[in-house]
């Protein structure tokens, strides 16, 4: 059975026209009678009152099938059917009809059976109320009212089963408690069907039936709609206006719900980054009070923190996240829940800023501790430097180098006061920061703990006090040893010096002093100053003999030889025996020379008329024989004791006073003449 359906057509009681067609296939009753009373269900009460008139198409088919058609619209539709046409073929069923009588039985069915040719049909039903099969002008595409009435039944079908859905969850948001919606919400959240496809589907199935246009056999003519187009409209825009009714509640439940579902995220990721900063976060750094011993031990304690701030990077990097979330809801976000976001950013905030606070805490702690142990490593360094410096003994070459290495000891003393200083800075501001600790505490007593990096940080820099004290007192014995070395090579020089000025003046007592004087009061003159020039020459002696002595008590204080004094003070005796031989030998000549020319010049001086003073030739003969004497020694060198010789000036500097006193000898010898010719003329007068 392929075509049981109403064409739209109406008979001439405006009633519905049912066309049944049958085929020489075996037709089953069941479905005959379902597909009818599914037909019958189609129209309104109203066209049902109208009555239908049915068209059984029996050409293709047997009596018997026909008959049974008949009598079972009696069972199905009796009250609806007014006429029942049967289309018979042209002369097949002429003997069977007589055998029975429709319309005898029309009591019996309830309506009225006919009858008639296919080309009799239009004596009934009006030629455009019939299809072309009838030989009428209506235009009917079985296929097209199918599928459309397909779409329609299943749309009909799937809204009903939507808005049921709709109104389940819809209603269940509505009532209750929260947990309840929630619950409710939960089991029937998703429909089983896309809304937005099934609201898709009504409208383009609503604009067809609007547009009144269906694809005929004959290419698609306009016709006014069937009744049960026009009765599915109002239902297809009735299903449609409950659906987007429906739909915009569900949508709103759905927004609700997903609200709350990122607030509950939010919520839920907000408590995982409390719990975890206040719980394993807090617990690393509770387990972190150290400062480390030394640098080494300091910079291993700030790569476990890096690691440790590494890890709450990540947490942080969600806390951003969840912060930026927050904040959008805020400005998106309802009255209701204004409270409890606040409250979450609230408490999100002050843990984050209170463990990122402990963590800075915690590196600025590391990096001053750091600090400190460098300072304290710089300082101790200083300190065994200036230890070995002050340990080495100290064999200088001379007061330069010793002053030169003073002078580097005073240096390394100075930096040692400065880095004690810059430790006890640093160590101050340590210690500020570990007493600053116990505000913190990470959630526990620390006062075990920073007592522990109090007196580590106490010791270090009691340590570098006392070291630094010891190497101050060896500094000021190694100062006092230097500066007597000082005066020591000071001596020695000195000393060195006033040998050399013994031996200039011996030098210069042989080599400059020579003049006799030409009279006895020059040559007196002569004598006082050689007397002085040999009082300067003592004083040089005497001072290098103290220097000497003084050379020996700084040796003696200093616990060691002198390197100088053995050697200068031989030399400084000899020089000094070598300048009073020559002294004496000065003195004697200057001596001889005052007895010589003054004897001479008594006599040269005296009157020629007293020649009673001149009696006793004896004087001429002393004067001669000192004369004499005095031109001897100008020829003699000085012996020193040691056996060497040396003479006064150049021989032509000798010669020259030499030849000064014979001229003053012969004088005296020429006057002793003078005197003796008196003498020789007397006797003979």
């Amino acid at each position: 059975l392929l075509f049981l359906s109403e064409t739209g057509g109406k008979d001439r009681r405006s009633g519905l026209i049912l066309t049944i067609p049958l085929c020489l296939e075996q037709t089953s009753m069941d479905e005959l009678s379902v597909t009818l009373d599914y037909l019958l269900s189609i129209p309104s009460e109203k066209c049902k009152a109208r009555g239908f008139t049915v068209i059984v198409d029996g050409r293709k088919s047997q009596w018997n099938v026909v008959k049974t058609v008949v009598l079972m619209l009696q069972n199905v539709v009796p009250a609806e059917v007014s006429l029942v046409c049967v289309v018979k073929p042209d002369e097949f069923w002429d003997k069977k009809v007589t055998h029975f009588c429709f319309w005898k039985e029309k009591d019996r069915l309830g309506f009225e059976v006919i009858l008639v040719s296919a080309n009799k049909l239009t004596r009934y039903i009006e030629p455009c109320q019939l299809t072309e099969d009838f030989g009428g002008t209506l235009t009917y595409d079985h296929m097209d009212w199918l599928n459309k009435r397909l779409v329609f039944e299943k749309f009909t079908k799937e809204s009903t089963s939507l808005l049921d859905e709709l109104a389940l969850i819809n209603n269940g948001s509505d009532k209750g408690t929260q947990q309840e919606r929630e619950r409710s919400i939960d089991l029937n959240f998703l429909p089983s069907v896309d809304p937005e496809t099934v609201l898709q589907t009504g409208h383009e199935l609503l604009s067809e039936l609007q547009q009144r246009r269906f694809n005929g056999s004959d290419g698609g003519v306009s016709w006014s709609p069937m009744d049960d187009e026009l009765l599915a409209q109002p239902q297809v825009m009735k299903l449609l206006d409950s659906l987007r009714e429906q739909y915009t509640r569900y949508q709103e439940v759905c927004r609700q719900r997903s609200k709350r579902t990122q607030l509950e995220e939010i919520q839920q990721k907000v408590m995982q980054v409390v719990n975890w900063l206040e719980g394993p976060g807090s617990e690393q750094l509770r387990t972190q009070w150290g400062i480390g011993d030394s640098i080494r031990a300091s910079q291993a304690l700030q790569q476990k923190h890096e690691e440790i701030e590494s890890q709450h990077s990540e947490w942080f990097a969600v806390y951003v996240e969840l912060n930026q979330q927050i904040a959008a809801l805020l400005n998106a976000g309802d009255e209701e829940d204004l409270v409890e976001l606040k409250a979450l950013q609230q408490q999100l905030s002050d843990v984050c800023y209170r463990q990122a606070s402990q963590l800075e805490f915690r590196q600025n702690l590391l990096q001053a501790a750091l600090e400190f142990h460098s300072v304290a490593q710089d300082l101790s360094q200083q300190l065994d430097g200036l230890l070995g410096m002050l340990c080495v003994d100290v064999a200088p070459a001379d007061g330069a180098s010793i002053q030169q290495t003073l002078k580097l000891l005073e240096e390394k003393l100075k930096s040692v006061d400065l880095g004690l200083q810059g430790l006890r800075e640093k160590g101050q501001s340590l210690l500020d920061q570990i007493s600053n600790q116990a505000s913190w505490a990470y959630g526990k007593d620390v006062t075990i703990e920073n007592k522990e990096n109090v007196d580590h940080i106490q010791g270090v820099m009691e340590d570098m006090q006392l070291r630094k004290q010891r190497c101050e007192d060896m500094v000021d014995v190694r100062r006092l040893k230097m500066l007597q070395m000082v005066q020591l090579f000071k001596c020695e020089e000195d000393a060195a010096q006033a040998v050399e000025w013994l031996s200039e003046l011996l030098d210069a007592l042989l080599k400059t002093h020579i003049r006799l004087g030409d009279d006895a009061q020059e040559t007196k003159v002569l004598l006082e100053k050689h007397r002085k020039f040999v009082d300067v020459a003592q004083s040089t002696y005497d001072y290098g003999r103290q220097l000497l002595q003084a050379t020996v008590v700084l040796c003696q204080s200093l616990r060691c030889t002198s390197r100088s004094s053995g050697d200068t003070l031989p030399r400084l005796n000899r020089v000094w025996k070598q300048f009073t031989v020559t002294s004496e030998e000065r003195v004697h000549r200057l001596e001889t020379a005052v007895a010589f020319h003054s004897s001479a010049e008594k006599i040269l001086q005296e009157c020629p008329e007293q020649p009673e003073a001149f009696n006793e030739m004896d004087q001429f003969d002393e004067i001669e024989a000192v004369g004499k004497s005095l031109l001897d020694r100008l020829t003699v060198p000085v012996v020193y004791p040691d056996g060497s010789e040396q003479y006064f000036g150049s021989p032509s500097d000798m010669a020259s006073a030499a030849e000064h006193i014979r001229e003053k000898m012969k004088l005296v010898s020429l006057k002793k003449q003078q005197l003796r010719q008196p003498e020789a003329t007397t006797p003979e007068s």
